[in-house]
């Protein structure tokens, strides 16, 4: 059983946005954003609906979660998501001053984590590898069927 609002419980909801993105013929990956326990944004990959390379789920999230707020910093909220932050997402996550950040495959390829983590903003907390089978099996699954 996954304790309520542990790391765990927060990766299986962006989980089902990563599915809706597969659902929909978009790389696999959810994301959502969450403050003082409630979700306030969520976001799945939407680059081949919108035709827009800058559509990833973090960017989808991260705009909702300040719509809903009303102001342009997240600094007490918190983003999951199913795969690591690309550089681009990482440096959206640095200007809303995100509290916390929890992903769960790594993406040794395109993730950050490739040029290191001073890309985020220095008060930003980052937790890797939560349910990291179960988010990496979506992915390569989707690649598995697409080649």
């Amino acid at each position: 059983m996954i304790e309520a609002y542990s790391d765990e419980y927060f990766m299986r909801e962006a989980l089902k946005e990563a599915e809706k993105a597969y659902e929909e013929e978009e790389i696999p990956v959810g994301a959502l954003v969450v403050a003082g326990n409630r979700i306030i944004g969520r976001g799945h990959n939407l680059t081949e609906r919108l035709n827009d390379v800058t559509a990833h789920a973090e960017m989808q999230a991260l705009t909702a979660a300040a719509g809903y707020l009303g102001g342009k910093y997240l600094d007490e909220c918190s983003l999951y998501v199913t795969l690591e932050p690309c550089v681009m997402c990482a440096g959206a996550a640095y200007w809303f001053q995100l509290n916390k950040i929890v992903f769960g495959a790594y993406d040794k390829k395109r993730g950050f984590g490739t040029i290191g983590s001073r890309v985020l903003h220095p008060k930003t907390q980052l937790t890797g590898g939560i349910m990291e089978a179960e988010c990496g099996a979506l992915i390569q699954e989707f690649f598995r069927r697409k080649r």
